[in-house]
């Protein structure tokens, strides 16, 4: 498959470890919006689902197509944890078995934000498609709450294709998985496992395990990591003589001079009305404090060479200080591949600049890679 390639050079403003795991890797503020927000959601009517209570009224931080049919769903995965999600659906679709697409990410959002507007994109494009909110996080059941695990949220996407391919009006022999910035890495090792998954999509991915452990652009020597790795340790007796977890203080508040682009991207992404929302852990919410633990000894994409012979395409921003973890995955991975890398592009511009994310090029490789199974 073919290959775009561009010459960049990486951000040299790089945040230590020990500042990821004080804020997580882009957490802003709580209430940034004020009292008006939390009585706003509040209000918003509810639904028990699948003994989970979903919002009904469409609360996300993009317009809702007339093209699609959209519906809350719930479905549990292979631990007993309950995952919400939108199911969105092509209005003319008549009676026809369709393709599917599950869509996860980006790391610390909700369905309400880019996952869901890529589903409901998809969906206009002809595709069944699922956003889902990942265990113990946004609608999903999992307690404590804002807690992430690369075991985990690999299983969401594994549970995910379970529920889409029950479902009548799809064909469990033409799905795809489409995951976005840290999910993406999750998607990838999902799909190196789950032999049903005939084609995946890496957006702007990140491998969560290679920055807990490394920090970004591998930076962190061997002692900074032990030392970190000893204070998450002792923090896990703190949080068992008080019976909770401890979560990580208020991150990214306001934008000071000297922080990397990439920090303020994310600011602006995720705490201003282009796509904050309440639910959101990057929206003023926090990880626990030891969430980074299990992320530092599992190299996720071990595997990555496993896909093959189903597809991957890569899609990735060229100014994106992120680029380096899609090259490496690309690397890594075995044939058919293809690497887009986008004009211009930063990391969070494929998060929701339609006019940016290819929609057309990721159209054409599911259209390809999900065509119909002739009948036996």
């Amino acid at each position: 498959m073919n290959t775009v390639t561009l010459k960049i050079s990486n951000s040299d403003q790089r945040p230590s470890l020990k500042r990821l795991i004080q804020g997580s890797i882009f957490v802003g503020l709580a209430a940034f919006f004020g009292e008006q927000t939390a009585q706003a959601s509040a209000e918003i009517a509810t639904k028990d689902v699948g003994g989970l209570r979903l919002t009904q009224q469409w609360d996300k931080v993009f317009p809702k197509s007339e093209k699609v049919d959209q519906k809350k769903v719930a479905f549990k995965n292979r631990y007993g944890i309950t995952l919400a999600a939108d199911l969105y659906l092509p209005k003319n679709r008549a009676n026809r078995r369709l393709a599917a697409i599950v869509v996860g990410g980006p790391f610390g959002a909700v369905k309400e934000q880019s996952s869901g507007l890529y589903a409901q994109i998809m969906a206009e494009r002809g595709f069944v498609t699922l956003a889902f909110d990942g265990s113990y996080t946004g609608e999903s059941g999992g307690e404590p709450r804002n807690v992430a695990s690369p075991d985990v949220n690999t299983e969401d996407f594994m549970a995910a294709v379970d529920f889409i391919g029950l479902q009548p009006y799809v064909d469990r022999e033409r799905i795809g998985v489409i995951g976005i910035c840290g999910w993406g890495g999750f998607a990838l090792n999902a799909v190196a496992a789950d032999k049903r998954v005939k084609a995946v999509v890496a957006s702007t991915m990140y491998d969560m395990t290679r920055i807990m452990s490394k920090g970004y652009n591998d930076v962190v020597p061997p002692e900074q990591r032990a030392q970190t790795l000893e204070q998450l340790s002792r923090q896990r007796w703190e949080d068992a003589a008080n019976g909770k977890p401890a979560y990580q203080p208020p991150y990214n508040k306001d934008v000071k001079a000297g922080d990397a682009q990439f920090m303020v991207d994310y600011h602006e992404y995720y705490m201003t009305p282009r796509g904050y929302h309440p639910r959101a852990v990057n929206s003023g919410n926090a990880w626990t404090i030891t969430t980074p633990l299990s992320f530092m000894n599992m190299p996720i994409l071990t595997y990555i060479k496993e896909i093959s012979p189903r597809p991957i395409l890569f899609v990735h921003g060229e100014k994106a200080h992120s680029l380096y973890f899609a090259q490496t995955a690309y690397a890594a991975a075995a044939e058919p591949k293809e690497l887009v890398i986008v004009p211009g592009a930063s990391h969070i511009d494929l998060y929701d600049r339609v006019d940016k994310i290819p929609f057309d090029k990721m159209t054409a490789f599911f259209g390809e890679h999900l065509k119909q199974v002739a009948a036996k």
